[in-house]
């Protein structure tokens, strides 16, 4: 028996998240009869995080086992021949028995895009957040950094109840600008539901002036969802990278 990790990217437009369900199509759903196919046998992947419907991943990592002794390089020619073309196989490595892709996950990094103009992009409509207001990036640099550390980000979790446990880390919130496109970068040990939307869409308010910063360590303390910005949409957001090396974070 191996035990294979296989990182892969995925353009969400088409799906309901990663997980599989009973009543819709979803990332591991076509990635699982895929590699049945490919493998002659049936297969069932364990994936390092959920994703909300219509969210991308440039880097997800799944772990699966099986009996056959396909190598890498096969598997992801292979692989790739039964997937669609917004489903791709990265990289194949075969792993200690133990390896589990959501449980040995150390840190994740989001991106998340957004297209600032008054023109929409027809390229990226599927992939950035369209946005016509000027963004002072300072500003929202100044308010990003409230977020970075060890806190209680219950306010910024969409469905959090009190015996939720809402203490996670951010080591760092990276904000620039390419061209019209606005790029968040968020990196972190761990997310709550909606975690990154909701924070993207609070730095916005405070772009807009409905937030201030100085209002932020308040926000966060009062673990009130209602005081924080939107929700941001979904398919500015990707999950960028993943983390099993300590010394990559």
């Amino acid at each position: 028996m191996r035990n294979l990790k296989v990182i892969m990217a995925f353009r969400g437009t088409k799906y309901h998240g990663f997980q599989r369900q009973p009543n819709a199509l979803t990332v591991q759903e076509v990635v699982e009869q895929a590699l049945s196919t490919l493998l002659n046998e049936p297969v069932t992947i364990q994936g390092c995080s959920r994703t909300d419907t219509g969210v991308h991943a440039h880097e997800f990592c799944f772990s699966l086992q099986t009996e056959k002794q396909i190598p890498p390089r096969n598997f992801i020619r292979g692989a790739c021949g039964y997937l669609p073309e917004d489903i791709s196989i990265l990289q194949v490595e075969d792993m200690p028995m133990d390896f589990h892709a959501r449980f040995d996950c150390l840190g994740k990094q989001y991106m998340y895009r957004i297209h600032n103009s008054e023109s929409k992009n027809p390229f990226t409509t599927d992939l950035e957040l369209q946005y016509r207001r000027k963004i002072n990036l300072d500003l929202m640099r100044e308010a990003a950094a409230h977020f970075v550390g060890t806190h209680d980000f219950a306010a910024l979790c969409a469905g959090c109840t009190k015996e939720r446990d809402t203490i996670r880390t951010i080591y760092d919130i990276t904000i620039k600008k390419q061209n019209e496109t606005v790029i968040i970068l968020v990196k972190g040990n761990g997310f709550l539901y909606n975690m990154v939307r909701i924070l993207v869409g609070t730095l916005l308010s405070v772009n807009e002036g409905r937030i201030a910063v100085s209002e932020l360590d308040e926000l966060l303390a009062s673990r009130n969802r209602l005081l924080a910005g939107v929700t941001a949409q979904a398919h500015g957001l990707a999950l960028h990278r993943v983390y099993y090396d300590s010394s990559e974070i």
